[in-house]
């Protein structure tokens, strides 16, 4: 965004701006809400805390309350204050980087280990214990921070400390404006576009094909197409944000007259929606979650029912077995 952007966008009717900001504040309210009492029945339940899949779904909620809290600052940010210090515009930027792209990893994370429950339960167990489940979590951050760190290197070396002291329109083009970091970015968002994409889409089809052929449920056959779909969806909105800035810069010497309104949707459509699918993705759809949700909303208690093993050993393996598979592509398709 240059200065003939900022502009066009501090030159907007108050009464227009003002929707526009209550809106977006307004829907990070509600999904920060939905996530938090989400996160709130993770920590306050046990059963979810050795579970790799329950694990990764609560690091992506928080993951996105972040960059959700993040994106909605520098949002209303821009416009309460049209320039802003160099430095502490860089941080929000940084924040709001990390998080955006640790949000695909952890679906392509997600992706492989219901790939490994559904397609090899019997080693499930094995390879996808606590301990790894973190270490992938490490792991997304790790990636996730390269680009935005390398960034932050590049202008330190290109630019003089006392940039950081000054004041800009606080947008990432106009931090990391160098020919270098327009190369290196576009290149890191296609290398990670296609190993993600590569990887849901292997994964997802090999979950879709087992569902298929462990249950003659066409209902549930149904429900796992339409959870695949919305998997899709959620990340194609992620991944827009890749695309986005240079789209609206390419809008800007088009049709500057509608670049505010083209901002504002853009925003919308990459941070906002994504971050409202994902507490209806994996849930308000899980059974676990439901249930747990329900006792709290309604103040009840939770009662788990053990029944006692009357099988032989032997017997009971084989039902283990069987059940496992059933489980796995039945239930654990949910997410």
């Amino acid at each position: 965004m240059n200065a003939s952007a900022a502009q066009v966008r501090t030159q907007e009717v108050f009464h227009i701006a003002f929707v526009k900001n209550f809106t977006v504040v307004l829907l990070g309210i509600v999904i920060n809400c939905i996530n938090g009492a989400l996160v709130f029945c993770f920590f306050s339940n046990q059963v979810f805390y050795h579970n790799p899949r329950y694990i990764l779904y609560i690091h992506m909620v928080i993951n996105d309350m972040i960059q959700l809290s993040a994106a909605i600052s520098l949002h209303v940010l821009t416009y309460i204050f049209p320039v802003m210090n160099v430095s502490i515009c860089t941080v929000l930027v940084l924040i709001a980087i990390f998080t955006s792209i640790n949000t695909p990893l952890n679906l392509a994370g997600m992706a492989v280990e219901r790939y490994i429950a559904i397609c090899d339960p019997l080693r499930h167990s094995q390879i996808c214990t606590v301990r790894r489940t973190y270490t992938l979590i490490a792991l997304i951050w790790c990636v996730g921070a390269v680009p935005g760190l390398s960034d932050l290197v590049i202008v330190l070396v290109t630019r003089p400390l006392s940039f950081f002291s000054s004041n800009i329109f606080c947008y990432s083009y106009n931090v990391f404006n160098s020919p270098y970091q327009k190369v290196k970015t576009e290149a890191t968002h296609a290398v990670y576009m296609v190993c993600m994409w590569l990887t849901l889409i292997y994964t997802y089809l090999r979950v879709l094909f087992a569902a298929k052929a462990a249950t003659t449920d066409a209902a549930s056959a149904r429900k796992a197409r339409n959870t695949i779909l919305l998997h899709g969806a959620q990340l194609l909105l992620c991944m827009l944000s890749y695309v986005s800035p240079m789209v609206e810069i390419n809008l800007l010497s088009f049709i500057p007259q509608y670049y505010a309104h083209i901002l504002f949707l853009s925003f919308l459509i990459t941070h906002i929606l994504p971050r409202f699918l994902s507490p209806l993705i994996y849930g308000i759809r899980d059974e676990k979650f439901r249930k747990y949700m329900k006792t709290y909303l309604l103040c009840r208690k939770v009662t788990v029912k053990v029944r006692p093993a009357k099988e032989p050993l032997s017997q009971m393996t084989s039902n283990f077995v069987d059940q496992s598979i059933f489980v796995g592509t039945a239930n654990g398709i949910l997410i």
